[in-house]
């Protein structure tokens, strides 16, 4: 079972910081782990800025349950901590939804080019958060709905198409798409 546990590391929609330093809080992910290890965590989970322009940078003081930082800093240390556990399978269950679409992206594309070989199982409201993934699986009121990639599902699914015209309507989402 620990093996098994230690392949896999998830990230929550609403995951939980402890007290302590930005590096502690990381190297929960990773005890044994270096600072220029947990710094490029960072950097692919578009942390490292916000980090560094704290007075402490890494040594910044994380109240008990990140009071202290925003929904979306949150997300990303404790995506970076997931990170750093280098694990074969990532779950990311909505873990981006308190960050903005264009950061949203880059974290996908640092996903895509510098962890390409671990699995990664996204959880998204969001259709630009799921749109490249090799398969997308639809669920309506708790079943399948559909299966495919973006563009099958495009021309086959009324609920993914209904969705992500919605969110592409207003001129949110895809916006960022250029940059990605």
């Amino acid at each position: 079972m620990d093996v098994l546990r230690n392949q896999v590391a998830v990230v929550l929609q609403n995951n939980v910081l402890f007290s302590g330093t930005i590096y502690d809080n990381l190297r929960w992910g990773n005890k044994d782990a270096t600072d220029e290890e947990c710094q490029e965590a960072c950097r692919l989970a578009c942390a490292d800025d916000f980090i560094r322009a704290f007075p402490d940078g890494y040594n910044t003081y994380i109240e008990q349950g990140g009071s202290n930082v925003s929904g979306g800093q949150k997300q990303r240390l404790c995506i970076a901590r997931a990170l750093l556990k280098n694990p074969k399978i990532l779950i990311l269950d909505d873990s981006t939804s308190a960050v903005d679409t264009a950061t949203d992206a880059r974290i996908r594309r640092a996903f895509r080019e510098d962890i390409p070989n671990t699995t990664k199982l996204i959880i998204a409201q969001r259709v630009s958060s799921v749109q490249d993934a090799d398969r997308i699986i639809v669920m309506d009121e708790g079943r399948i709905s559909a299966f495919g990639t973006h563009e099958e599902l495009l021309a086959s699914s009324e609920i993914y198409r209904e969705v992500y015209e919605s969110q592409t309507s207003g001129g949110g989402d895809f916006d960022e798409k250029a940059g990605d």
